[in-house]
């Protein structure tokens, strides 16, 4: 059975982020949804450009980029009718701003409603069977780890084997394969989980330092998504973490002015092809 499409909105509603920029990040973010995520996660989607939020269709979940959202606010949420939607903080630099949307992408796609758990052993050695809740970007969610889809940067994401018992040679742990073993996060990530005998939540964080830290979120409480309360308490971090933009990936591919001139350079040839054309009509 194809899996039911899911279809997403890319929507500027910034003074620093134009519709040109939007349309090239919906393009980018389409090919890594239909070519990187949909084959590994068994989704379907479409992911489109709108000047306005008033043109979104009703059943698309919008993604807007916004000049005033603090870190609390930045993330996935849910509206009064349950459906997701994500608010992205516009930044200077597309590279940061368009890493941020394809990190909500993925998530939104993977997870609409952030309640999403799988279970396993717990990483913390003194717990037991655990749940994680799928945030397939977070473990390697910093820029580092980020890569280029038609020149524009693009998260690395987990692969359902991100959540295997043991290490085995060969498999897939994220995208990129900057993720080398089962359920383990790299600087700049973390991963969430429930541990159900004490109802609490806990994370490890790897946020700074030479190793990753575990910290206890205590109990979170019904109302809004768990990972809605998770990103509010992460999203400073977050933000933190991709704020270097390509500068630091390992696999961020060419720069975003190399890749304009490309562009630039087969519009010429196909304008030059066309007014050929033309004349000889």
């Amino acid at each position: 059975m194809e899996p039911l499409v899911k279809h997403v909105a890319l929507v500027s509603e910034s003074r620093q982020v134009g519709t040109g920029e939007v349309m090239m990040v919906a393009a980018a973010l389409q090919k890594q949804a239909s070519r990187d995520l949909s084959g590994i996660w068994q989704i379907g989607a479409t992911v489109d450009a709108f000047e306005h939020l008033e043109d979104v269709p009703v059943d698309y979940w919008p993604m807007i980029i916004r000049d005033d959202i603090g870190y609390s606010a930045a993330g996935i949420h849910l509206d009064q009718s349950g459906q997701p939607f994500a608010l992205i903080s516009a930044d200077p630099d597309r590279d940061v701003w368009s890493l941020t949307s394809s990190h909500e992408m993925c998530e939104m796609l993977v997870d609409p409603f952030g309640n999403r758990v799988i279970a396993g052993d717990s990483i913390k050695a003194d717990q037991g069977r655990v749940t994680y809740l799928v945030e397939v970007c977070d473990p390697s969610e910093a820029s580092n780890y980020a890569y280029s889809v038609n020149g524009v940067l693009v998260s690395d994401f987990y692969t359902p084997n991100f959540f295997d018992p043991v290490a085995a040679p060969g498999v897939r742990y994220s995208y990129t394969g900057a993720i080398k073993t089962p359920r383990s996060i790299l600087p700049g990530g973390y991963i969430s989980w429930h541990d159900l005998e004490t109802d609490i939540w806990w994370q490890q964080t790897w946020f700074g330092g030479s190793q990753p830290q575990f910290r206890s979120l205590g109990k979170l409480t019904g109302g809004r998504s768990i990972r809605s309360q998770i990103d509010r308490i992460t999203s400073e971090d977050t933000a933190m973490a991709v704020s270097a933009g390509r500068a630091t990936s390992e696999f961020g591919g060419m720069a975003a002015p190399s890749a304009r001139s490309t562009l630039a350079a087969r519009a010429q040839s196909l304008h030059s092809q066309i007014n050929e054309l033309i004349a000889a009509a």
